[in-house]
């Protein structure tokens, strides 16, 4: 059992100092926008090039994990974030594609890592109950890291100068790589073949997406990561100027952490609000979401603010939680659990890509973020309304989920 459980410890640790640095780089990027002289704008720019590699290497980066053992591919994911972190070192920050290179290379190394650390589970657990433990442990390092990351991240970003805090980012990684030498390397599948497999994974996004009940659940999981990723740009450039705080204060990255928050409080309070029989009904905390998206860039008052951003948070985690399960459930009957990642995270990347641009467009175009905020959650609003009246679920099916 110890043999087991230190390996899994080493796991954890090196999805948190990953991830930490993953969130801590977007506010190193963000002050280097702001320090030479980028409109609010361009951050949504540079975060687009984050997202790509996750369209481009989403049918390759599942069979790379299987093919190899994914403890090699942990170490190679790092690998490639810390190149990424040099580039960003070495390179000129006045010219905004450097910028946008030193990101998309972060962002290659994390669409690498990603199905590793969840495929690695099973070959270090003994039994199914071992293996529940270890994803919920792994989320929950995860979300940690998240919160710390944006945080604490943020907060060491905005107290030291960039070169330094890129600095940080790049230990981190070391670190992280380092923690992977602790986990056995198991032999990977060596008869898989990348152009089968990436034919059968888009067979999958089709049989996926024909579906009522996955093809709601991607969408709606989908809008809602976009949503993220544009009002993750947008308050922080909004934060500032609407509450009057150096953009450079540890207070932004602390207020915008409240969404964060709210994200898990309302994940953890999901499964009660909502029957999963009847998920559907997460639907109308989407419908709360857009209402909450549009009313809050009015308000410049911080305790408001932070409300708002914390109910923007719950509302999104009641909203997303009941669909997961629901996509994992079917998912796994129809194309199996790893594939139902891999599509879902192409789908919500590209949704991601999709909204940023528009964001991008808007306020490039000269509209307020505030403008452009209220332009997105009517975005999201017609995806719901779509989800609403277009997609025919049928309303006596069952889930039996462990521990729902």
């Amino acid at each position: 059992m110890k043999a087991r459980l230190q390996p899994l410890q080493a796991l954890y640790f090196t999805q948190f100092l990953s991830a930490f640095a993953d969130n801590m780089i977007l506010f190193v990027i963000n002050n280097l926008l702001t320090d030479n002289g980028f409109s609010p704008s361009s951050l949504a720019l540079v975060s687009i090039s984050f997202f790509l590699p996750y369209l481009f290497l989403a049918p390759l980066v599942g069979p790379f994990a299987d093919k190899h053992p994914k403890s090699f591919v942990l170490i190679i994911g790092n690998l490639i974030k810390g190149i990424g972190v040099v580039v960003l070192l070495i390179t000129d920050h006045t010219h905004i594609l450097f910028l946008m290179l030193a990101y998309f290379t972060v962002g290659v190394g994390a669409v690498v890592y990603s199905p590793a650390k969840y495929g690695i589970l099973p070959e270090l657990t003994d039994n199914e109950s071992a293996l529940f433990q270890a994803n919920a442990r792994i989320e929950a390092y995860t979300i940690i890291a998240i919160l710390a990351g944006i945080g604490g991240g943020g907060t060491i970003a905005s107290m030291t100068s960039p070169t330094l805090s890129s600095l940080i980012c790049l230990a981190l990684y070391c670190a992280s790589l380092l923690m992977t030498f602790f986990i056995p390397r198991m032999h990977g599948n060596e008869a898989i073949r990348y152009g089968k497999e990436a034919r059968r994974f888009f067979a999958d996004v089709n049989l996926l997406m024909r579906k009522p009940e996955t093809k709601l659940s991607l969408i709606g999981t989908g809008s809602f990561w976009m949503c993220s990723a544009v009002l993750r740009v947008a308050a922080l450039a909004w934060i500032p100027v609407s509450l009057a705080i150096d953009p450079k204060s540890f207070a932004v990255s602390l207020i915008f952490a409240t969404t964060s928050i709210g994200i898990v409080n309302g994940a953890f309070l999901a499964p009660k609000l909502i029957p999963l029989n009847r998920f559907t009904r997460s639907l109308s905390y989407g419908f709360g979401l857009f209402f909450l998206i549009v009313l809050f860039p009015w308000f410049h008052i911080t305790p408001v603010a932070i409300l708002f951003l914390l109910m923007i948070g719950f509302t999104g985690g009641a909203f997303i939680v009941p669909m997961n399960t629901v996509l994992q459930e079917e998912g796994k009957e129809m194309v199996g659990s790893g594939k139902t990642i891999a599509v879902q995270n192409f789908i919500e990347n590209l949704l991601m890509v999709v909204g940023s641009g528009i964001y991008y467009i808007i306020v490039y175009l000269g509209v307020s973020v505030t403008g452009a905020i209220v332009a997105q959650g009517i975005v999201l609003l017609l995806f719901l309304i779509y989800l609403r009246f277009f997609v025919n679920i049928p309303s006596q099916r069952r889930y039996h989920v462990e521990g729902k």
